[in-house]
């Protein structure tokens, strides 16, 4: 499946001290899935986006990155499959999303290595929409988030063009990194249609059943 590039305006911003705070003070204010998280005595609805069960084809790009990078790929059997959504932790997904964001150029892979898909870490400063997602998540696991709950997506959009986000999955509801936006979003918020994520186990891919497998493949 082919990923469409969808492009960053990067900007001026705060030093993400400043961002994850603000952040963390507005967004319970606006987001019911994240209200009092990590408050004592507030209860909230989880959003958690329910994956089918059918195993779905990985995109041939994951394929070849796993076997180049299979330690970015693996999970623990032991990982936890949520993490607590803490202030601690809200802010470190807010401050590494808008890092990353920040800190890569964004660039198709066809402007970037001469082919349709490619799956890598931006080693060179430029990337494709996965790409900025695959370094997210290697960041958020060296901050301590189990890999098992930060789940590679594939999305489509408005125009039904194919889209890389990183799910992270909480206990109260799935989380989206994205880099078309320094917002982390509850799902539901995104108006992205959900197609396949990665597995619980192993190195699997998932129908998530929100769109048909037919239209996924593409």
């Amino acid at each position: 499946m082919r990923l469409t590039f969808r492009r960053l305006r990067h900007r001026s911003a705060p030093s993400l001290g400043l961002l994850a705070a603000a952040t963390a003070v507005l967004l319970p204010l606006t987001s019911p899935a994240l209200a009092g998280a990590g408050s004592a005595g507030v209860s909230a609805t989880p959003w958690s986006l329910t994956p089918s069960g059918r195993p779905a084809k990985p995109a041939p790009g994951w394929t070849r990155f796993c076997a180049r990078f299979p330690g970015e790929c693996a999970a623990g059997a032991t990982d936890a499959k949520q993490v607590s959504l803490t202030p601690r932790t809200w802010a470190t997904l807010v401050g590494i999303n808008h890092d990353v964001n920040a800190r890569i150029k964004a660039k198709t892979d066809r402007e970037h290595w001469g082919v349709g898909e490619s799956w890598d870490l931006a080693e060179d400063g430029y990337g494709d929409c996965e790409d900025f997602q695959l370094v997210k998540r290697r960041k958020l696991v060296a901050a301590g988030f189990p890999r098992r709950a930060l789940r590679m997506t594939v999305v489509l959009d408005g125009a039904k063009a194919g889209h890389a986000v990183l799910m992270v999955r909480t206990d109260r509801g799935d989380l989206i990194l994205d880099n078309t936006t320094d917002a982390v979003l509850p799902w539901h918020e995104t108006r992205y249609t959900f197609v396949k994520r990665e597995a619980d186990t192993e190195t699997g891919w998932t129908w998530i059943g929100v769109a048909s497998p037919s239209v996924a493949r593409r």
